[in-house]
């Protein structure tokens, strides 16, 4: 009896694992990717189909940032009851043991003790005492167990949610693509003049010196009162979902600092507009790649840098959410594919994002919240 004791001792001092079920995110994220799915059959019919398609992006982006986290978590979890039940293989053959015997058999002599009646006394309340906290302890295993099952099936059901996922939202890119590519809704603010256009890009050897020649492309600016932003300033939303990879001021690896920032994302992601404001440029520039210049008020410029397709002519007038176009790393086919995306490349692609106030760099995370989920 003594030995029982010492074991239960021994049990009662392991620690417990904490009831949180661990896949409840990738649940959720389901349930996103469901009605991301319903939204992208209701795009087709929606009066305004950009803004549909742009909606039913985000949603399926979001949806698939929070099935990846589920996924994550439901993995690590699993391993974690993994790892606690073949370490403690030892204890659970001695638990089942010690609960085998609390099954008395049926001859009257398994009740007596060789103490005598005392020891038998004695020993009844003992095992009275340890029976409930031993069943219980069997009761946890149980329940660590089918946690493992639950998880590996909730696993097996998310991954292919996933995949689903990964399908539709190339589905969505796609036909966003096209709707952008018909749209003739947006109101010109002023058009641009291809041969000083051509001019400064050659002679601009810097961002600074083509920033500061913009205006010398427009042609008949019709002018555009922009809505106030000051209210606004630290509180517009990224671009893209992403996560900050490189701040102001801090050098790459080739040693080159940029007053700009560096956004990781997923290749493939939606780049929007924080806010309104007119194209004052989109196009190649320098060995920046494809760039779009926002300019949201006079005198204040945004400038987006790295996205594989653009959307929007220079001189348009957008409003806040507009899409920008999308980030690189995905197929050159525009059918629908989880090729890159689902492939482990996971944030492979950078989006640079750099403010410029009277063309005086500012600090970019002074105006965009970072509070957002990449």
């Amino acid at each position: 009896m003594r030995t029982l004791a010492a074991f239960f001792l021994c049990v009662c001092a392991l620690p417990l694992w904490a009831q949180e079920d661990a896949g409840a995110l990738a649940r959720e994220a389901g349930a996103q990717l469901e009605a991301a799915s319903v939204r992208l059959a209701e795009a087709e019919s929606a009066r305004n189909r950009v803004r549909a398609l742009t909606d039913t992006v985000h949603a399926y982006e979001a949806g698939l940032s929070a099935m990846r986290a589920g996924l994550r978590r439901a993995a690590i979890r699993e391993a974690q009851l993994r790892a606690q039940l073949q370490a403690r293989d030892a204890e659970i053959a001695q638990l089942v043991a010690v609960l085998q015997t609390l099954t008395p058999d049926e001859a009257p002599t398994a009740f007596l003790h060789p103490d005598g009646p005392n020891g038998t006394a004695r020993a009844g309340m003992l095992l009275a005492e340890l029976t409930p906290a031993l069943n219980q302890r069997a009761a946890q295993l149980r329940k660590d167990l089918s946690d493992v099952e639950s998880l590996r099936l909730l696993q097996e059901q998310a991954a292919a949610q996933l995949q689903t996922g990964l399908t539709e939202v190339q589905t969505a890119r796609s036909a966003l693509n096209q709707a952008m590519a018909e749209r003739t809704d947006l109101p010109q603010r002023f058009s641009e003049d291809p041969v000083r256009t051509a001019i400064l890009i050659a002679s601009a050897e810097t961002l600074d010196a083509f920033s500061s020649g913009l205006a010398s492309i427009v042609e008949g600016d019709v002018g555009w009162t922009p809505p106030e932003v000051d209210d606004l300033i630290g509180e517009f939303p990224m671009p893209a979902r992403g996560v900050i990879l490189r701040r102001a001021g801090e050098p790459d690896a080739a040693g080159i600092a940029r007053p700009g920032i560096l956004l990781a994302t997923r290749p493939g992601t939606l780049v929007s507009a924080p806010t309104a404001a007119t194209l004052r440029y989109v196009g190649p520039l320098l060995d920046f790649g494809t760039v779009t210049i926002l300019e949201p008020r006079p005198g204040t410029l945004i400038v987006l840098a790295g996205m594989a397709v653009s959307y929007g002519k220079t001189g348009q007038i957008i409003a806040a959410s507009t899409p920008l176009g999308l980030m690189g790393g995905l197929p050159a086919s525009n059918g629908p594919s989880t090729g890159g995306e689902g492939g482990g490349a996971e944030r492979s692609e950078t989006l640079y994002i750099e403010v410029r106030e009277n063309n005086v760099p500012m600090d970019p995370l002074e105006w965009f919240s970072t509070e957002q989920d990449g």
